[in-house]
């Protein structure tokens, strides 16, 4: 287990889920309101409404803020939302990739930069990173939908790539195991529709940046670099972010403590 799901489990031990929670459904939200504005508010119609939907159900979202946050995408007075992707370099040379959804580009490019700066790193130009990163469709499920053989098959059947299996954490702090499904980016609403479609909603279906390679990281660094990742997640202009390190068991722990 590596990157982004290595530093949600730190984030669950440190005691942060309640804010992280917080911040995840203000992110789902977002992206509901993005979409409703784009695309429409029949998620019928909108395949990526209908992905933000299922992504704020399958983190158990009230279903009074997913229709809030679409009737906010059909009003007149609703922000303009840009998408923007940032690129930068953390402790010990790792890539970082910084997904933000902001109504005030400066705001956003100024308070991504000072993050980076004040935390070890630095934001480079784009296109300095991502090269590193393979750009995926990626579906998650509870391992208790199904065993690996049936969920490989039903997979491969559905159109995906691969499949793989990763030990994260709850919301309480307990181990759970997921099976996770990639598939070409263009693919991602095909693919988990008929994934749902056999195994119910998934917990998340979205695009992911993933790693080509990962770089160790330990000691100070990777304390330096925690602190970034943490500093970069709780900005309100960041949706996601995206990292290519690799750090040990006995690392985490310490992080953890």
């Amino acid at each position: 287990m590596a990157g982004h799901s290595k530093w949600a489990n730190i984030q669950h031990r440190k005691g942060r889920q309640d804010k992280a929670r917080a911040k995840l459904f203000t992110k789902l939200s977002k992206e509901i309101t993005i979409a409703s504005k784009m695309g429409g508010p029949d998620p019928d119609m909108n395949p990526r409404l209908r992905l933000a939907v299922a992504n704020a159900r399958g983190q158990s979202m009230p279903k009074d803020n997913i229709e809030r946050a679409i009737k906010k995408g059909q009003g007149g007075d609703v922000e303009e939302y840009f998408e923007i992707r940032y690129e930068g370099f953390g402790p010990g040379g790792t890539g970082i990739i910084v997904e933000a959804a902001t109504d005030n580009r400066n705001r956003a490019a100024s308070d991504i930069r000072s993050v980076f700066s004040r935390n070890g790193g630095n934001l480079g130009e784009t296109g300095s990173v991502s090269f590193m990163f393979d750009q995926l469709g990626e579906i998650r499920f509870p391992a208790s939908v199904a065993d690996d053989e049936t969920i490989l098959e039903a997979a491969i059947e559905a159109g995906a790539e691969d499949v793989t299996h990763e030990d994260v954490t709850d919301d309480d702090g307990e181990p759970l195991r997921e099976h996770v499904i990639l598939c070409a980016r263009e693919d991602l609403a095909e693919v988990s529709g008929a994934l749902q479609a056999s195994f119910g909603e998934a917990k998340s279906a979205k695009i992911i940046w993933k790693p080509q390679t990962l770089i160790e990281v330990d000691g100070e660094k990777a304390t330096a670099l925690m602190k970034l990742m943490e500093a970069l997640e709780d900005l309100d202009d960041v949706g996601e972010v995206f990292a290519n390190f690799d750090i040990s068991d006995a690392e985490m722990d310490k992080l953890a403590s």
